[in-house]
């Protein structure tokens, strides 16, 4: 599955003029500030605003000069950002709701595996106005899943959730990122959702396209806003070692270092993401001693830019084949004497790993 497009859509002041090429599998956010268009470019691919350009999924136009596929005819799944499930149905009848119009042949997702893979299995029976704001999501995803869709649209899927039905539904959309091939589209404005889900980044701005790429690579690009914020990460690739019951943590291999973060139960040989905030990333000289600091990588300096924090640099730095971002003072860096290629350790405070 892939998509490709121009589109440009007029509204009053504002105006979409977005190109795209997005992967075929995996999930792709679409990212920016409130207002840079991320809805409007979505709703435009589902087909519920109509704009100048053209659109090709999995090589099928669904639009061009004189053609424009219809929604109803459009092989997607849209989550929106409230649940809109059936009021009067009970969870098992809103889900077969979708689930009975695709013919047995067609289907691509299994009744079953869906209803485990969302945790909603426990939800059968009740009526929608008996679930949590999360239960309802999930219960909404899994519903647009089981339309076998061939592109699954999410538009803000947890922007009206509080932080503990966030907390709650954020391991149930890895489930579907690590065992779903249908490609997903997420539109969010919170990086941190983005880090944990995204594999490909669609950055916009003021209804264009700033950047797209693998999120990795932008997200510590020096020349985007995104390594600038206060939240500014690093994603970094593991694989799990080990489980350490007692302790509550568990190993990853990084590369030729180790890290160790506060996670549940995880198999050997997993594939974990680990999210590390360039505030909390101390640059030195030697590891550490006597310190309680679990975590220490080493690493090469990358790149040294100016950074909108008063008195702060910003420094890229290599473990290996990845990067990290670091916020670093000025001072320190001229007490270290930071320069590209310098050959240092990467010291992750505890909260910095997520």
């Amino acid at each position: 599955m892939s998509v490709s497009g121009a589109l440009r859509l007029r509204r009053g002041d504002f105006v979409l003029d977005a190109e795209l090429e997005l992967p075929e599998r995996g999930v792709i956010a679409l990212f920016g500030r409130s207002g840079s268009g991320k809805t409007t470019l979505l709703r435009c691919l589902a087909g519920l605003e109509r704009g100048d350009g053209w659109l090709s999924v999995n090589g099928c136009r669904w639009q061009e000069r004189d053609y424009f596929l219809p929604v109803h005819r459009r092989p997607l799944g849209y989550v929106f950002q409230e649940a809109s499930l059936f009021p009067h149905l009970r969870v098992r009848d809103n889900l077969r709701y979708g689930y009975r119009r695709v013919e047995a042949s067609h289907r691509r997702v299994d009744f079953d595996e869906t209803v485990q893979l969302l945790g909603v299995e426990a939800l059968l029976e009740r009526y929608p106005q008996a679930l949590s704001g999360g239960q309802r999501q999930r219960v909404a995803i899994a519903r647009a899943l089981l339309a076998s869709p061939r592109l699954l649209l999410m538009d803000e899927p947890m922007a009206s959730l509080d932080v503990a039905s966030k907390a709650e539904i954020l391991p149930y959309l890895e489930r579907l990122h690590a065992h779903l091939e249908i490609p997903m589209v997420y539109v969010s404005h919170a990086l941190e959702e983005v880090a944990r889900l995204a594999d490909h980044m669609v950055l916009l701005e003021a209804g264009s396209v700033l950047a797209a790429g693998p999120l990795r690579e932008l997200l510590v690009r020096s020349d985007l806003p995104l390594s600038h914020a206060d939240n500014a990460a690093a994603v970094l690739e593991t694989r799990v070692v080990r489980h350490d019951a007692e302790q509550q943590l568990v190993e990853l291999e990084c590369g030729a270092g180790r890290l160790w973060v506060s996670r549940g139960p995880a198999a050997a040989g997993e594939r974990l993401r680990v999210s590390v905030q360039a505030r909390d990333v101390v640059i030195s000289l030697a590891p550490p001693r006597d310190s309680s600091t679990l975590n220490c990588l080493p690493a090469r300096v990358v790149e040294i830019s100016d950074d909108p924090h008063p008195g702060h640099l910003l420094v890229r730095l290599a473990v290996d084949d990845q990067l990290l971002l670091a916020r670093i003072p000025r001072e320190a860096s001229k007490r270290l004497a930071l320069s590209p290629g310098k050959h240092v350790y990467a010291q992750l405070r505890g909260k910095a790993l997520s």
